[in-house]
C-alpha cells in the first residue's frame, strides 16, 4: 500500500505533540514494609515469544499487578484498565466493558487468559461483558498497537493478556498457602469476596480460587440521560427521567476453578478447569438483563531443552463452552453460544550465530450461534490455522526484532430464515513487523517499530442483520467486506534512572478497508439501524507516563550479563509525583470525518507516599471534551476527577493483613465516556468509597 507525505506528516507532528504531554506512572506508593525498586528491567512479559522485559520490547507495554492492580480493580477488565496510558473502556455500563486501546475496540483487541483466546461472545457486542471476573487475576499486560505477529489477524489493535495462575508454572515449596479478600462499594452497594489456595509437594503442585461479588445500580451525580439527549429526545408524557441512579445496572458474579501441575526436570504439565456465571443488567433497556456462564478447560506445558538445538518447547490450549442468554423481563429472549478452542506451540531454539527467537504454530476454532426470534445473527463456524516466526539480532548498542505470520481464516454461516442460504468466505493473511531497540546509554533506550497487518472481518462484520434489543440497535452486516489492512509505526523513548523515570510514545497507523459499525439515521422496527461499511481510515497520537523521585531517584551503575543493575535500596519512605496523559485523533480520510467513539486527551497527575507499612495516594484526572463527532452522535463535554487512597500493611503471626480505604470521583462529577455506545444515557459513577481487606498466610 502506498504512504502519502501527509500520513508522515501526522505522524512527526504527533512526536512533537507527544513531547507537550502530561506524563504517567501507574505504580502504586509503597505500602509494604519493604519496598524495593520496581523499574523496566525487573518486569518481564510474559506475552511475547522471548519473554523481553519492559525496556528491552520494540512496542510499547504496560503492566498492572500487586497493589496496584488491586487498588485499580473494578468489576469488569475495561474499567479496571481505563486509566492506563492509551487505554479506554467500551463502558456499556458498570457490568460490561472491554479495553480500548489507541481508539480501537472490539474484534480489533484480542483479549487472552495466559495466552489464549477467551472464547466468548464479547468482542460481537458492546453489552457481552467478559467471561472471567479480574479479582483473582496476579497480572495483566497490555500491548499497545498491532500484535497480529504472536495471537492473530485480529490483534490488530493490541493484546491484553490477563494472568490468573490457575496452572502453577513453578514448583511450590510450602505445602499450603494462599489469601482471603473482601470489599465493599458504596456507589453501587459492591460485597464481594475472593479466596486463593495452593500448595505443593515434590514434583506436584495445585492451585485453587473462588470468588462471588454483587452490586445493586449504581448511583450517579444526576440525571441517567444527558442535557443534550433529554433536549433533543423528550420523555412521553407520564414518563419520568431516571436521577440519582443508573437503572438496570446491578451485577451478579460467581466462579471457581482448580489446577495442578506436574514437574519433572526437562518440563512441566499442568490443567485447570473453570466455571464462571454472571447475570447482569444491559442498562440500555430497562427491562433486559443478561445471564451468562462459561465451563473451560485450559492445558498448558513446556520441554526445556530437548535437543541441542531446541531450547524450549511450550505449548497451550483453551476449550470453552459459552451461553448467555438475554431476558426480556422474566421471558428468555435471545440464547447465545459459543464452543471452541484456541490452542498453540512455540518453538524457541538456541542461539544461531546472532539470531534468537523462535516459531510457533496456532489453531482456532469457534461455533456461534444466536438463537431465538430477535437473533441478528446466522449460526456460523469459524476455524483459522496460523504459523509465524520471530527473531531478534543484537548488534550492540542496537537489538533488531522482526518476523512474520500467515493465518488461514475461514467463515462458513449455515443457512438460517431472514439470513438466506448458507455462505461462507475464506481469507489468507499475512502480517509483519520488524524493530530496533537503541541503548545511547543504560538509562535510556529508543523504539522503533513498523508493521503491515490484515485482519479478516468478523462473522458479525460479514452476517449481522436483525434487532440486537440489549443493545437498542438493528445491525446490517455486508457479506462482501475485504480484508481489512493497516500500516503502522511507533516511537518510544523511555527511562529507567534518575529522578525522572517513565516513557513517552507517538504512533500513526493508515487502515485500508476500515471496518466500522455506523449510524444510519435509519429505524427498523423502532431501532437505530448501524450498518458495518468499509472505508480508509487514519489514526496518530501517543501517550507518556512518568515518575518524578522527590525523595531518592533510582540510579544505575553496572551491567552484568546485559541486565541493568539498580544501586541501592528505595528509602522506607518515599514520595513521588505521577503524571500520564494519552490522545488519539481518528479520521476517516473517504469522507474527511472523525470516526465515531473515539476517546479524547486525557491527563492526570497523582501524589503518592510511601512510609514503611502505610501508603497513601491523591490523583486527579483531567478528560477533556471530545467534539470530533460522527454524524448522528452528540459531542461528550469535559470532566474532571479527584479520587484519595489509604493503605496499611501489618504482619501478625503467620498471617500479612493489607486494608486499604478508596474515595472515588469525590466531588461527585458527572462524567460520561466518549468510547461508549451509551454515553448519553450511562454516566460513571457518582461519590463512593470503596473498603478492601486482604489476609495471606
Amino acid at each position: 500500500m502506498r504512504m502519502h507525505p501527509p500520513f508522515f506528516m501526522k505522524f512527526s507532528s504527533s512526536f512533537f505533540f507527544g513531547l507537550t504531554l502530561v506524563l504517567d506512572c501507574s505504580v502504586l506508593a509503597a505500602d509494604r514494609l519493604e519496598v524495593t525498586p520496581t523499574t523496566m528491567d525487573t518486569v518481564v512479559v510474559s506475552s511475547t515469544l522471548l519473554g523481553r522485559t519492559l525496556f528491552d520490547q520494540a512496542q510499547p507495554v504496560s503492566i498492572l499487578s500487586g497493589d496496584a492492580l488491586r487498588l485499580k480493580l473494578q468489576p469488569t477488565l475495561g474499567d479496571t484498565l481505563a486509566s492506563t496510558p492509551g487505554v479506554s473502556s467500551s463502558y456499556f455500563g458498570p457490568a460490561a466493558g472491554r479495553p480500548i486501546i489507541r481508539g480501537l475496540d472490539g474484534d480489533r483487541i484480542r483479549i487472552l487468559q495466559n495466552g489464549v483466546n477467551t472464547v466468548d461472545a464479547s468482542a460481537t457486542s458492546g453489552d457481552h461483558a467478559l467471561s472471567f471476573d479480574p479479582v483473582n487475576l496476579e497480572k495483566i499486560e497490555v500491548i499497545r498497537g498491532p500484535a497480529t505477529l504472536f495471537y492473530g489477524a485480529n490483534a490488530i489493535g493490541g493484546v491484553v493478556n490477563v494472568i490468573d495462575g490457575r496452572i502453577p508454572e513453578e514448583r511450590i515449596e510450602q505445602t499450603i498457602r494462599g489469601q482471603v479478600a473482601g470489599r465493599y462499594g458504596s456507589v453501587n452497594t459492591e460485597r464481594g469476596g475472593a479466596f486463593t489456595l495452593e500448595g505443593g509437594v515434590g514434583n506436584f503442585a495445585w492451585h485453587l480460587e473462588g470468588y462471588k461479588a454483587a452490586t445493586q445500580d449504581l448511583s450517579i451525580p444526576g440525571y441517567a440521560r444527558s442535557a443534550q439527549l433529554r433536549a433533543a429526545q423528550p420523555l412521553p408524557n407520564g414518563e419520568q427521567e431516571a436521577y440519582g441512579f443508573l437503572p438496570n445496572s446491578n451485577l451478579r458474579t460467581e466462579g471457581l476453578s482448580g489446577g495442578a501441575t506436574s514437574f519433572w526436570d526437562g518440563g512441566f504439565f499442568g490443567a485447570s478447569y473453570s466455571g464462571y456465571h454472571a447475570n447482569y443488567g444491559t442498562v440500555a433497556e430497562p427491562n433486559v438483563t443478561i445471564d451468562m456462564e462459561q465451563r473451560r478447560l485450559d492445558l498448558r506445558g513446556a520441554f526445556f531443552h530437548p535437543s541441542p538445538v531446541i531450547k524450549t518447547i511450550k505449548y497451550r490450549m483453551g476449550i470453552a463452552n459459552y451461553t448467555h442468554t438475554e431476558f426480556e423481563g422474566t421471558t428468555a429472549g435471545t440464547v447465545f453460544k459459543n464452543q471452541g478452542y484456541d490452542g498453540r506451540i512455540e518453538v524457541l531454539h538456541e542461539k544461531l550465530g546472532a539470531l534468537e527467537g523462535g516459531l510457533g504454530f496456532q489453531s482456532e476454532r469457534s461455533q456461534f450461534s444466536a438463537l431465538g426470534d430477535e437473533a441478528f445473527l446466522p449460526p456460523v463456524e469459524t476455524r483459522s490455522n496460523a504459523i509465524f516466526v520471530f527473531e531478534e539480532v543484537a548488534v550492540l548498542p542496537l537489538l533488531f526484532q522482526f518476523g512474520l505470520r500467515y493465518d488461514h481464516i475461514q467463515a462458513d454461516a449455515s443457512e438460517a430464515p431472514g439470513f438466506g442460504p448458507a455462505r461462507s468466505r475464506v481469507f489468507n493473511n499475512l502480517s509483519g513487523s520488524i524493530g530496533a531497540i537503541y541503548n545511547p546509554s543504560m538509562s535510556y533506550a529508543i523504539a522503533l517499530s513498523g508493521s503491515y497487518s490484515q485482519r479478516a472481518p468478523t462473522y458479525q462484520e460479514l452476517y449481522a442483520n436483525g434487532p440486537h434489543i440489549a443493545t437498542d440497535t438493528f445491525q446490517i452486516g455486508d457479506a462482501g467486506l475485504a480484508v481489512e489492512q493497516a500500516v503502522s509505526l511507533d516511537l518510544s523513548l523511555r527511562k529507567k534512572a534518575g529522578r525522572v523515570t517513565g516513557s513517552i510514545s507517538v504512533f500513526a497507523t493508515r487502515f485500508q478497508n476500515f471496518i466500522g459499525q455506523f449510524a444510519t439515521g435509519a429505524v427498523a422496527e423502532g431501532l437505530p439501524v448501524y450498518v458495518y461499511r468499509s472505508s480508509a481510515a487514519e489514526f496518530f497520537g501517543g501517550e507518556m507516563e512518568a515518575t518524578i523521585h522527590l525523595l531518592q531517584p533510582i540510579e544505575v551503575d553496572a551491567k552484568v550479563e546485559g541486565k541493568s543493575v539498580v544501586r541501592g535500596a528505595w528509602p522506607l519512605q518515599n514520595l513521588d509525583i505521577e503524571l500520564k496523559a494519552d490522545y488519539v485523533n481518528a479520521t476517516d480520510t473517504v469522507n474527511q470525518t472523525p470516526l465515531p467513539r473515539i476517546p479524547p486527551f486525557r491527563g492526570s497527575m497523582a501524589l503518592a507516599y510511601g512510609r514503611g507499612r502505610w501508603g497513601a495516594r491523591v490523583e486527579s484526572q483531567w478528560v477533556a471534551r471530545q467534539g470530533r463527532t460522527a454524524e448522528f452522535e452528540f459531542p461528550t463535554a469535559s470532566f474532571y476527577l479527584v479520587n484519595a487512597s489509604l493503605s496499611y500493611r501489618l504482619i501478625s503471626g503467620p498471617i500479612e493483613w493489607d486494608a486499604f480505604v478508596k474515595a472515588t470521583n469525590i466531588t461527585n462529577q458527572e462524567a460520561r465516556l466518549s468510547t461508549s455506545f451509551l454515553k448519553d444515557i450511562a454516566p460513571l459513577g457518582g461519590r463512593g468509597v470503596v473498603f478492601g481487606l486482604k489476609a495471606s498466610f
